[in-house]
């Protein structure tokens, strides 16, 4: 099966990042297929590289890579990784009651457009089980309490090593993960929160919104930090309401922008698009 390589760097900027890398590529028989960069604004300028090499006639093999790129990335101080896109990413999806950026991740995952492995959906409520086993999708119904809590992050924690996530995603699911789960679980995790963020952070924003009598309302799609809706964005949007619009209307024009902002998010995320700076995000659309 043929495959790119694709290859994600930042390091402190300076001349000649980018004649090294490509010369490392040319070494090597390498075809570069695409090449995104970034320089980020002084002071403390970084720069962010994003390539996809063509695995065919590439001179270093899988196992090979590594090795060879490290004395290079260390010469520049370069925080890197690279991967191989034969080997899709295993995603977990957490949702609670509200269907519809579930049903437009699988839909999507269906018609390709995610390049995933999807080996279950977790859930607090046992509403969606049925429409999840529809997509030949294991389904677990972990029902959470104050109470029960740390042991219910135990077992969804389980779960997702068990199955070797690499990624989780929160289709609005309506618990905040605990800092103990987020300190023990070191894997990215993305959420869609119903704001544009900074603005109406927390569990009701629509009708902080619809109080506040805006004239857009917006979705953030964010990884997931220990502070509560303040983790790196990667991709946010809006749509325009009038003092026409009553609260129904507001939320059901908020279910559409948060469905395809999650949608992008995630395949940006899966297509190795996202770079973290801080608590920025570099992404390279």
């Amino acid at each position: 099966m043929s495959y790119n390589i694709r290859l994600l760097i930042d390091c402190p900027d300076h001349k000649g990042l980018v004649a090294a890398v490509s010369s490392f590529i040319a070494l090597h028989n390498g075809n570069i297929l695409i090449a995104d960069q970034h320089v980020s604004d002084p002071p403390g300028s970084r720069f962010f590289m994003r390539l996809e090499i063509a695995g065919e006639g590439f001179g270093l093999g899988r196992d090979e890579f590594d090795g060879a790129f490290a004395p290079l990335a260390r010469q520049h101080g370069m925080n890197w990784r690279v991967r191989f896109t034969d080997r899709p990413r295993r995603m977990a999806i957490l949702v609670s009651k509200y269907a519809h950026c579930l049903l437009d991740l699988l839909w999507r995952w269906e018609a390709s457009e995610l390049d995933a492995e999807i080996p279950l959906v977790i859930s607090n409520h046992a509403d969606l089980a049925g429409k999840v086993q529809a997509h030949g999708i294991p389904f677990h119904h972990l029902p959470v309490t104050r109470e029960s809590r740390a042991g219910q992050e135990a077992q969804v924690q389980g779960l997702l090593c068990d199955q070797a996530i690499d990624l989780v995603v929160l289709a609005r699911y309506m618990q905040i993960l605990s800092p103990e789960f987020l300190e023990s679980y070191r894997r990215p995790i993305i959420n869609i929160h119903h704001s544009f963020l900074p603005a109406f952070v927390g569990a009701s924003p629509y009708q902080q919104a619809y109080a506040r009598g805006v004239k857009v309302i917006g979705a953030t799609a964010h990884y997931v930090t220990a502070e509560l809706d303040a983790g790196p964005i990667i991709h946010q949007d809006v749509a325009p309401i009038s003092h026409r619009d009553g609260l129904e209307d507001m939320v059901r024009i908020g279910r559409e922008v948060e469905r395809r902002v999650l949608a992008r998010a995630v395949r940006w995320h899966l297509e190795d698009r996202v770079l973290v700076d801080g608590i920025r995000t570099v992404v390279f659309e």
